[in-house]
């Protein structure tokens, strides 16, 4: 299963305002390929809060600005709880210096240091 499909079942168990605006599953996220598991979980779900700040999620969709802002904070919330319930403090501080990366390059607009952030944290999670 991507990383993508365990973020809807995820987000299904969960419920509230996130399971509600789910959208079908898109195709594969090329960024996330050759992740395992539940690395690809955690990643789908930055990767989707991220979206969800700057531009439009592919798998949480909805109009409300204040949704999506605060929908992007818990999928940052639960990616970085799942890495640290599974002890893995690398990956955590990888994350925590990923989503500071990019709203620092989105504040100078700069939206290319963002997407080479988002290359190389993913390299480094499919080792």
């Amino acid at each position: 299963m991507s990383g993508m499909e365990q973020l809807a079942v995820a987000l299904r168990e969960e419920g509230g305002l996130l399971a509600d605006a789910l959208a079908p599953v898109p195709a594969g996220e090329p960024l996330l390929d050759g992740i395992g598991d539940e690395r690809a979980l955690v990643l789908a779900a930055v990767r989707e809060g991220y979206l969800l700040h700057y531009a439009e999620g592919r798998a949480v969709r909805t109009e409300d600005a204040d949704l999506a802002l605060l929908g992007g904070d818990r999928l940052y919330a639960l990616g970085l709880a799942r890495l640290a319930r599974a002890g893995d403090l690398d990956a955590v501080a990888r994350l925590a210096d990923l989503i500071s990366d990019c709203a620092r390059a989105h504040a100078e607009n700069d939206l290319a240091a963002a997407d080479a952030a988002w290359h190389v944290t993913a390299s480094a999670f499919r080792r």
